[in-house]
């Protein structure tokens, strides 16, 4: 194809848009970038030029052209008919998504055929209004997603509804008494639709199961397990397979790996931990050197890739903890009992052998399969007491809120006296700050923020609040399983130029986003403090870390450290390694956790089939379970935060009339967030109930400003609530803003 003979001399637009709709008519499939077309065209002047960027803007308007990469330009040929999926908006603003990734395109809930969120369909371009956006209309439900819905029944004499609160729904669902399965009023029950009649106001749908009466502890943290399609029983065939493994160990398996058995070893773990996965061995090498285990329970010995088993973890991907419950990964018999580093019994692990000189610095490691024997299972508590005791923790651990005297060891008398350890633990702690300091030196985030917890009764019932706070034990834990974590990382991704790293599953966690840190700086000015954005990714993370210390014990600490938070990138998987920003790390895995973590059972199958002289495995098919694990991982943190919002709520319930201090933590535009002081506990004050002013909403400066007399409400202000309504159902509560009396 010659070249078009434009001129640039006293163009219009209308003709310059014909000139550019025949251009890409006759190049079909090639992608210019707007240099090349200027240069096609012979646009040599910038008056064209403007021109011609005035004319591509109209066509993509139009449909007629598509801009991918960004100022690259094809002629767009989409079909009128596309096969795609289907996601329901609780705003209405419903979109079809086309499986051939192209970008989402609006569809009215009127031209939705009353599609599922989910669902695979088939959708029909609609001719586009001027100066509107794309749509289209559903024209057939192809596959039904397996969407299931969570609510109360409400059961009259030949039908039932279920009240939900899922707000992609506008109306209850219609149940008929033959799908009821003996549902009564009040059960909390799980539903599918299977019909949505056209003309019909409600959908049509079927119990699935029974969760229990609305209110009760077990039916209601299931209930928040099935609202994000998180499991919350084990299939009763996996757990068959899981009874047929025994805790032996043969003589052969034994011959096969590095006997540590005589190793002095322990675990440190929270003091209602069940699965111990990890453990630190230690024994002196020669004058200042030592020989540090960190000792992973071998779980890729029994799942095997495949398995009915592996399949069901693969599923899961990440055990799931909810306020009092744990949700495994892996049947209890495997996770609990036979991988289990339980004190005094023989296991088989995978583990990173180090040598350290006294300022914790690596000499060597190894990677190895060996069998290990742990000595003594400690609680956090226990070995913070022997720090503390012998003067070796920090200094702010002994002001730190939150648990101090140690809870008995489950062993009981049993166990050896933790004061016979302090020699190893302390030097492990010393070991553990030098790694630490290292970390921060290269820029690591310091983001340890206090935990809510809550005391709960067996039948579940929440009779208090305490905060969980980490301290020296938990970083001294935290510190060797980071170390072990990175140096099997390198170990795969650190190779020469001209050489392909193997696939691996990375931890990542990207640069901040720019724009977010500038807001960030904008917000912390009103509070006195400042925050540089430029320079390198050193400097920027030295001066968040200065902000967040120079905040510390001030009123303003959790409302900065939680914007901060919303700056940072989310972490996730993938084989495509960009580095840990928030640890400093070029390069990191997870390998320290695979009872209860999907990718670090997949990081020890890796490691073994490598070390063995194996092949690289198909990087597509594993950044696929990367992002299935990231994913579930999400999901699994969003349940988790609805357990604790439902036992806040419910612990608020016998405080209701009751006034507190409390603090701004959230700002939009239908109400404020308020977290109470004395027990982190959230409620909001709806916008309605803001009295002598008409409100409007900042969003670039986290405020609510009266139009009338400007007063604003802002994100860490202190204020005094009324707690005035604790909504169970919508796991909802609602404060009562007290005015200072004048």
């Amino acid at each position: 194809m010659g070249k078009k003979k434009t001129g640039s001399r006293g163009l219009r637009k209308n003709d310059l848009e014909r000139t550019v709709i025949e251009f890409f008519q006759e190049n079909p499939g090639i992608v210019y970038p707007q240099k090349a077309l200027c240069k096609q065209l012979h646009l040599n002047t910038n008056p064209a030029k403007m021109l011609l960027m005035d004319v591509l803007q109209d066509l993509l308007m139009d449909d007629f052209i598509k801009e991918q990469p960004r100022f690259c330009y094809s002629l767009n040929s989409p079909m009128q008919v596309m096969t795609g999926t289907f996601r329901r908006k609780a705003n209405g603003k419903n979109i079809f998504e086309p499986e051939d990734g192209g970008e989402p395109i609006l569809v009215a809930e009127r031209n939705s055929l009353h599609a599922m969120d989910g669902d695979t369909v088939q959708a029909t371009l609609l001719a586009r209004r001027k100066h509107h956006v794309r749509e289209a209309a559903i024209t057939d439900i192809l596959k039904r997603s397996d969407k299931t819905f969570v609510g109360t029944l409400q059961v009259q004499k030949g039908y039932a509804y279920l009240l939900t609160e899922d707000r992609t729904l506008a109306n209850d669902i219609f149940i008929p008494k033959e799908n009821l399965k003996k549902g009564k009023t009040g059960d909390k029950a799980i539903v599918r639709i299977v019909e949505w009649p056209e003309r019909a106001k409600n959908p049509i749908g079927k119990v699935v199961d029974i969760l229990g009466k609305t209110g009760e502890n077990n039916a209601e943290m299931h209930a928040i397990l099935a609202e994000y399609g998180l499991p919350y029983t084990y299939p009763a065939n996996v757990e068959k397979a899981a009874e047929k493994f025994t805790p032996d160990i043969t003589e052969e398996e034994i011959a096969r790996r590095i006997d540590m058995r005589d190793v002095l070893t322990f675990t440190i773990d929270p003091y209602d931990a069940k699965d111990f996965d990890d453990a630190l061995s230690i024994r002196p090498v020669k004058e200042g050197l030592w020989e540090v285990g960190v000792h992973i329970a071998d779980v890729s010995h029994y799942v095997t890739e495949g398995s009915i088993i592996d399949k069901e973890a693969y599923k899961r991907a990440t055990s799931i903890y909810l306020v009092d419950r744990t949700v495994p990964m892996l049947p209890e018999r495997l996770c609990n009992f036979i991988c289990s580093l339980r004190p005094d019994e023989d296991k088989l692990t995978y583990s990173v052998i180090f040598h350290l000189n006294e300022k914790a610095e690596v000499k060597h490691w190894k990677l190895a399969h060996t069998v290990t024997r742990s000595n003594r299972r400690f609680t956090y508590e226990e070995v913070q007491k022997v720090l503390e005791d012998h003067h070796e923790a920090s200094e702010s651990d002994y002001t730190a809120p939150g648990d101090s005297a140690p809870l008995p060891s489950p062993e009981g008398t049993t166990a050896r006296p933790a004061e016979e350890f302090a020699n190893e633990l302390i030097l492990l702690n010393r070991m553990a700050k030098q790694l630490r300091s290292r970390r921060f030196s290269a820029g690591a985030i310091d983001f340890d923020r206090c935990e809510v917890r809550f005391n709960i009764e067996p039948d579940g019932h929440p009779t208090g609040v305490y905060f969980k706070v980490a301290k020296d034990a938990n970083k001294l834990i935290e510190e060797f399983m980071l170390l072990a974590n990175r140096t099997v990382a390198e170990s795969i991704g650190r190779i020469p130029k001209n050489q392909k790293p193997k696939v691996l599953p990375y931890r990542i966690h990207d640069n901040p986003d720019p724009e977010k840190l500038l807001h960030l700086a904008d917000f912390v000015k009103k509070f006195g403090h400042k925050l540089r954005t430029t320079g390198d990714r050193q400097d920027i993370s030295r001066n968040l870390n200065r902000l967040l210390d120079n905040v510390k014990g001030k009123r303003e600490q959790n409302v900065i450290e939680m914007i901060t938070l919303r700056a940072m990138m989310k972490a996730k998987y993938s084989t495509y390694n960009i580095g840990h920003y928030g640890l400093a790390f070029d390069y990191y895995t997870h390998f320290t956790s695979p009872i209860r973590r999907y990718p670090d059972l997949m990081v020890h199958r890796l490691l073994t089939r490598y070390a063995e002289g194996g092949r690289s495995v198909g990087q597509v098919k594993y950044e696929e379970y990367c992002e299935h694990c990231s994913d579930m991982e999400q999901t699994a943190a969003q349940a988790e935060r609805a357990s604790i919002k439902y036992k806040q709520v419910e612990f608020m319930s016998e405080h209701l009339g009751e006034v507190f201090q409390g603090t701004i933590s959230g700002v939009t535009e239908f109400g404020i967030y308020v977290e109470i002081d004395e027990n982190k506990c959230e409620g909001m004050i709806p916008l309605r109930d803001l009295e002598g002013d008409y409100y409007e909403f900042d969003e670039k400066n986290y405020c609510l400003k009266g139009r009338r007399y400007h007063h604003c409400y802002n994100l860490g202000d202190s204020v005094k609530v009324q707690v005035a309504r604790a909504d169970l159902y919508r796991k909802q509560l609602d404060l009562k803003l007290i005015l200072p009396s004048v």
